[in-house]
């Protein structure tokens, strides 16, 4: 079988010309996608508020039904709940691109990585606040989906969705210890008491996840208000282990090695390879566990690296086990909307993954050819330089950056006049005239990444296509510690 190094040169040739902006500025790229989570926010704002069109919202969060303080943290993306799986999912990856990548971003960027990161590891303490429950949603979806409302006129129904032992919440409970776990990291050098408490809070979590195994979307009483937005399509058992291999580097625990170890395959770490998001954690965690093998020789944990090696593999056009679709213009797609989110996660992986190789002068194994850590790191910048403008529309999908990108993005907040502008209140459904309105959003919510373009690489700006136009905190969390990468590092070639 003859091996060659070029894969990189073959791949270009799969995809139609595109249309070049010219070199990218990655650090306002970075900087815009840190103050986009300033957006998103929920609660009391700081007095060094950016996005200024945003105001308080939610005060009540909890108070009513738990006489609990459930005040604070993200609203997903352009509606007005706060969805605790995808939260935590998206607090793990802000704090997993400062880990990598932290290093290389400026000062001031960093410092606005960990806010972004604190703003939602505060709330997710609060749920986690009481023994043996865990609060997963605040507000009823459907009643919200019913509206198009600011978030500070919200007076919608914020019914709160908990589950308490032994019904089980794996899924949930696992990705909030991963999340903890991976900012108790970010933040030990600068606020090791902080750190301390995420990391003791993670490991109580976790073993409430493990202890009560079960997909939370199982429960009765809160199918109705998860499903289908976030019910647990893809099992929690992946979620189980990616926690344990957070909770793993963070304390350096070796029974948190031996749980990885000796769970893999029963808890499925050998299946789906091919995914990561905020409900399929498989990729991400065969990346992550591969760190032992690659960097601290693992040997007993081979098999998540043969995985992880594999999952590489899929994403190379000229391999033999290519797997993944690109659409004509070169962007990683996969059917079911919100597509952008997998370009961000899997081109997040495809550094982390080079960089770990790098450290030991290591490459991909794909049978019919060998890939390198510089291959990977090409094909990474392909797909950033697609959401930033190198694509057949010639658009940014990256909102505020360049000087064309989505003006109409479905987002109540940024779509509706501000409190400053129109401090009467809008009433549910009095927002509609300006969801059917054919105008620009009034409100930039910049650095918002969208869902981005179809498989023909046509996006259409239209607020109502929300598949396409809405941008959410997990696309865009990813891509922080990508740009970050890029900032630093520009002239890649």
């Amino acid at each position: 079988m003859k091996l060659h190094c070029h894969s990189v040169l073959l791949i270009s040739l799969v995809f139609s010309p595109l249309v070049h902006s010219g070199q990218h500025d990655y650090s306002d790229a970075l900087s815009k996608s840190i103050l986009f989570f300033e957006g998103q926010r929920s609660g009391v704002l700081p007095k060094d508020q950016r996005m200024e069109w945003r105001a308080d919202s939610g005060l009540n969060d909890g108070r009513s039904t738990y006489d609990t303080d459930l005040t604070g943290g993200y609203y997903d993306a352009g509606d007005n709940v706060k969805f605790g799986f995808p939260m935590a999912f998206t607090t793990t990856m802000l704090a997993w691109s400062v880990i990598e990548f932290g290093e290389l971003m400026p000062p001031n960027e960093l410092r606005n990585a960990l806010v972004a990161i604190r703003w939602a590891t505060d709330y997710l303490l609060k749920t986690i606040s009481q023994p043996n429950r865990i609060f997963v949603q605040v507000g009823d979806p459907y009643m919200d989906h019913n509206c198009w409302e600011r978030p500070e006129d919200m007076d919608t129904e914020r019914t709160v969705y908990a589950v308490d032992a032994p019904n089980p919440a794996s899924e949930v409970a696992a990705e909030t210890a991963a999340a903890l776990a991976a900012s108790s990291m970010a933040f030990r050098s600068v606020d090791p008491g902080y750190a301390e408490t995420l990391l003791r809070s993670s490991d109580r979590i976790f073993q409430f996840a493990d202890n009560f195994r079960g997909a939370y979307s199982d429960n009765d009483h809160i199918r109705d208000g998860v499903c289908p937005f976030y019910c647990d399509f893809s099992g929690y058992q992946d979620e189980l282990l990616w926690g344990a291999a957070w909770l793993r580097r963070a304390s350096q625990d070796n029974s948190y090695l031996n749980y990885i170890e000796n769970n893999g395959k029963t808890l499925g770490a050998d299946d789906n390879i091919n995914e990561f998001g905020w409900d399929n954690k498989h990729a991400g965690l065969n990346v992550l566990v591969s760190k032992e093998v690659i960097e601290g020789n693992m040997y007993n944990l081979q098999s998540y690296k043969f995985s992880a090696d594999s999952f590489m593999c899929t994403l190379i056009p000229d391999s033999s086990s290519s797997h993944i679709d690109y659409t004509p213009g070169g962007l990683i797609y996969k059917p079911g909307g919100s597509n952008l989110q997998h370009a961000t996660t899997i081109s997040f992986l495809l550094l982390v993954y080079a960089n770990y190789l790098d450290r030991t002068s290591q490459n991909v194994n794909c049978r019919n050819l060998i890939v390198s850590p510089s291959s990977l790191r090409t094909i990474a910048k392909k797909q950033v330089d697609y959401i930033l403008g190198d694509n057949p529309m010639g658009l940014s999908y990256m909102v505020g950056y360049g000087n064309s990108y989505p003006q109409r993005i479905h987002h109540r907040g940024s779509s509706l006049p501000s409190l400053k502008d129109h401090p009467e209140f809008i009433a549910c459904k009095e927002g509609s005239s300006y969801f059917n309105s054919s105008n620009p959003n009034p409100n930039v919510l910049v650095g918002a990444i969208v869902g981005g373009p179809g498989e023909d690489d046509v996006y259409g700006d239209d607020r109502a296509d929300f598949k396409k136009s809405e941008p959410t905190t997990y696309i865009n969390a990813p891509f922080v510690g990508v740009l970050a990468f890029f900032a630093a590092n520009p002239n890649l070639s």
